[in-house]
């Protein structure tokens, strides 16, 4: 194990919360996702997963500042280091972004999306429950081939957890076959540290169009009809106008 990976679980194993590191199962731009064994009686689960955000040299930041469009940072300090790119906006940068998954992660688990639930995190780490067995992690769906009518059933669902996320005043940002995983017929949506509020940034009604489009494009391969245009207006108009939301909706989302 590389040294990063090395020092975030052994901060883990300290903290009791895991026993071992199995072995790695996917390696990304920005993080690597280790399977760890995790202690039961500390964690109530028998897998976790780590995920390893890789050094500073070696991670592929995107255009950040879409993403980061509507934020506020009152130190002058950062936001100037922030927009210059330099070694300590970097560092600034990089914890932002362990840090929005982290929150974002806990505020939809407690939700009820189907996403990870984040265990603990430090710096540049986050533990979270693992998709999948000891034998197989649960496939990404760009992989996954399902037959016409499970391919409806988890179109239903990835824009289901589109639907709730923005009722929690979260839009992913990145939605597309890669970062959604299937395991026994359930869409899980993972990476989330580019997510958005849409009351704050001014881009989010446009990817959340995108993260729309992406899903429609992918499962049009199945037979499933849709039309993201559409969807995702009507999606956009019904956060909006989230006081007319039905009231057992309204109780089910905590509206």
């Amino acid at each position: 194990m590389e040294n990063e990976q090395h020092g975030s679980a052994e901060h883990f194993l300290v903290e009791g919360l895991i026993t071992d590191v199995l072995r790695i199962v996917k390696t990304g731009k920005e993080a690597s996702v280790h399977l760890c064994r995790a202690n039961r009686s500390t964690t109530g689960e028998d897998l976790l997963a780590l995920k390893v955000y890789h050094p500073l040299d070696r991670r592929d930041f995107r255009d950040e500042s879409l993403y980061r469009d509507g934020e506020w940072i009152k130190e002058r300090r950062i936001r100037v280091a922030l927009e210059k790119k330099t070694r300590f906006g970097r560092e600034v940068q990089g914890a932002i972004w362990v840090d929005r998954e982290w929150e974002t992660l806990r505020a939809l688990a407690e939700a009820g999306v189907a996403v990870p639930r984040p265990v603990a995190a430090t710096e540049d780490a986050i533990l979270m429950t693992y998709i999948g067995d000891e034998g197989q992690a649960a496939p990404q769906l760009r992989s996954y081939r399902p037959d016409a009518d499970e391919a409806q059933e988890l179109f239903r669902q990835v824009m289901k957890a589109i639907e709730l996320m923005l009722y929690r005043n979260v839009v992913h940002g990145d939605l597309s076959p890669y970062n959604v995983l299937v395991w026994e017929g359930t869409a899980t949506i993972i990476d989330l540290p580019q997510a958005v509020d849409p009351r704050k940034n001014r881009h989010a009604e446009r990817l959340l169009e995108r993260d729309v489009t992406k899903m429609c494009e992918y499962f049009a391969r199945y037979g499933v009809r849709s039309s993201p245009e559409r969807l995702a207006s009507d999606l956009s108009t019904a956060w909006r106008f989230a006081d007319l939301v039905p009231e057992e909706l309204r109780v089910e989302l905590d509206l």
